[in-house]
């Protein structure tokens, strides 16, 4: 299975893009979620209307393919915003509420470091979620 490497990123307008690393496809939404489905959506039209056409296209589209979403960090910081408040980001990064309504915000970009540690945080607290049951 052909893994595809998109990335998301807010834009100026506070809309969504994606956009593959790799392939030629991208999407746009006011959504993460809308953004990830109109690139679908757009690989799924550029197959048909090859295929109408006779032209070729990449043939990954006649399988299936994963999808990895990478964020940058305001945009993952933007779109996890209703679900995990920044005193909530604080404790499991490390990095001051403050600091990190910055980057939401785009006034700084955060270092390499900081960004290991959002990611760090995260990971972390998705591995403590899924170790639990009820």
């Amino acid at each position: 299975m052909k893994t595809i490497e998109a990335i998301i990123e807010r834009t100026s307008d506070g809309a969504f893009s994606v956009y593959c690393t790799n392939e030629m496809f991208n999407g746009m939404g006011e959504t993460a979620e809308s953004a990830k489905n109109n690139m679908l959506e757009q690989m799924d039209f550029y197959k048909k209307t090859a295929i109408e056409s006779g032209l070729s296209y990449p043939k990954f589209l006649n399988e299936e393919f994963e999808i990895v979403y990478k964020f940058d960090t305001e945009s993952l910081l933007e779109y996890y915003s209703g679900i995990l408040s920044l005193s909530g980001m604080e404790k499991i990064t490390g990095i001051h509420q403050k600091q990190l309504w910055s980057y939401l915000r785009g006034r700084t970009k955060p270092r390499k470091a900081q960004i290991e540690k959002i990611e760090k945080g995260l990971h972390d607290l998705g591995h403590e979620l899924m170790s639990i049951s009820l």
